[in-house]
């Protein structure tokens, strides 16, 4: 069981933070081009969803399965989204990214007077608290395949 990595995305679709664990396959492109396909796959998964769905759907979609991976999302009521890639033995992360949104950006970037809401997240004990946190997950292994 492993994470790969973790996208944090405004509500215009801009990627304020990325980060990788154990991505053992890198896209061949540039990462601003991977943020773009990435947000794009979300919004049209989404409105997929909401249009489908034959009942209300309150939370939207919370994962999507491949062959090879699972991704996890999460939206905030302000519009920030929360992406989480894992390996198919993870189930849900949700309350993993709820956990992060709450207990990390909110304490270390919202509470923080020097951190810019909108712009990139470039606090340095935001990204060393979440990296802790990420590698305390019981499904966080290093040297997972």
């Amino acid at each position: 069981m492993t994470v790969h990595n973790l996208y944090i995305f405004d509500r215009n679709g801009s990627c304020l933070y990325y980060n990788e664990w154990n991505r053992k396959k890198q896209a061949g492109i540039s990462k601003d081009e991977e943020f773009k396909l990435m947000y794009g796959m979300l919004f049209s998964i989404r409105s997929f969803v909401s249009k489908m769905s034959p009942l209300d759907m309150k939370e939207g979609f919370l994962t999507f399965q491949t062959s090879k991976y699972r991704l996890h999302y999460y939206e905030t009521p302000s519009g920030l989204r929360f992406v989480m890639n894992t390996d198919l033995s993870v189930p849900n992360a949700r309350e993993t990214l709820q956990h992060i949104y709450s207990n990390l950006y909110v304490e270390y970037i919202v509470k923080n007077p020097v951190c810019v809401l909108g712009q990139s997240l470039d606090s340095e004990l935001f990204s060393s608290r979440l990296d802790a946190f990420i590698r305390a997950l019981p499904y966080y292994s290093p040297r997972a395949a």
